[in-house]
């Protein structure tokens, strides 16, 4: 497995994570916990160091499986998990909003490292930016657990570039976290740049469109009822119909690369800059050790050229995420 430093961090990992949420949350019944610890071990076999779970995932129950699983191997590999939702930590309860008061931020730091069988956190991100709360006094807040030896980097999921700035000038940001692929890329215009020119690292969540890109999914698919992609508009069936131009455009590449949709939707990802780190989840492993084989997978100037050209000409349907979810993001 090939290996990237994101930005000027210094902090090393595999050029392909593991997003864990799919094992316990998000895309239907948790899978069964003992399957799950083997697919995180075979996943550190076969080279992934890169680990990334949140509080809210469960809630809870992520972290405690990522912890049990990477126990055994936890000075070998880097966690990566998240505060700042509205989460009570004695019960597990879920309220509304976020909440990354200094207070909480430092007690569910310690709930996590308990829950993650680690006296450290590799990377730990605010998971959404809370309109309450001064980004300075939550990277303030980080500073401090860096300082006392608790966590090792920071990190910003889905926020916008001027919260990053801000928040890099009083602690430095390791990695920021933000849906990106072929099926997403508003990235590109404001957020790619800004990471540039500051030297954070980009961790691309949804990597294959939150599995469209696979090409495994059509209009017909029906999904598990608690499966988030049910109020996601981008997945309705009318827009799953028109969208599929973009998987047919993937899997015409495929084809010609001798690999998979997937493959090639991670290869792009991999080939748009040296510090794109992504993370694509799974529960099976024939689909990790399918999503790892992107490393392999050379896509030449022109190839990407061709798949720039070609996905602009099309028109996807729907909003990525539901219009509650999405006035929490860009702030």
């Amino acid at each position: 497995m090939q290996k990237r430093k994101l930005g000027n961090s210094g902090l090393e990992v595999s050029a392909i994570g593991l997003g864990c949420m799919s094992m316990s949350s998000g895309y239907g019944p948790p899978a069964d916990k003992e399957q799950m610890i083997q697919l995180i071990r075979a996943a550190y076999d076969r080279g992934v160091t890169h680990f990334d779970t949140a509080e809210a995932y469960g809630p809870f129950a992520n972290e405690e499986l990522v912890g049990e699983a990477l126990q055994p191997i936890r000075n070998k590999v880097v966690i990566a998990t998240k505060f700042g939702f509205e989460i009570d930590l004695e019960t597990g309860k879920r309220g509304l909003g976020t909440n990354s008061r200094p207070e909480h931020i430092r007690a569910v730091a310690h709930a996590g490292l308990k829950r993650l069988r680690t006296d450290s956190i590799d990377l730990f991100y605010q998971h959404r930016v809370d309109p309450d709360v001064p980004i300075e006094d939550v990277a303030g807040a980080v500073k401090e657990l860096i300082a006392e030896g608790k966590v090792k980097h920071f990190g910003l999921s889905e926020a916008g570039v001027q919260t990053i700035r801000r928040a890099h000038a009083v602690q430095p940001v390791t990695a920021v976290q933000s849906e990106y692929s072929l099926f997403w890329r508003g990235p590109e215009t404001e957020l790619l740049p800004t990471l540039e020119a500051l030297g954070i690292g980009f961790v691309p969540f949804s990597p294959l469109g939150a599995g469209f890109l696979t090409g495994k999914i059509d209009e017909n698919t029906k999904f598990d009822p608690a499966d988030f992609r049910n109020i996601v508009p981008r997945f309705s069936p009318e827009a799953r119909k028109v969208n599929m131009a973009l998987v047919d455009m993937v899997k015409a590449v495929a084809d010609q690369k001798g690999a998979t949709p997937a493959q090639i939707a991670l290869a792009w990802l991999l080939a748009q800059k040296p510090w794109i780190v992504p993370i694509p989840g799974t529960t099976r492993l024939h689909r990790l050790e399918e999503n790892l084989g992107a490393v392999n997978v050379d896509l030449t100037e022109n190839d990407l050229r061709q798949i720039d050209e070609a996905s602009s000409r099309l028109k996807l349907e729907g909003a990525r995420l539901p219009e509650a979810a999405l006035k929490m993001t860009g702030r």
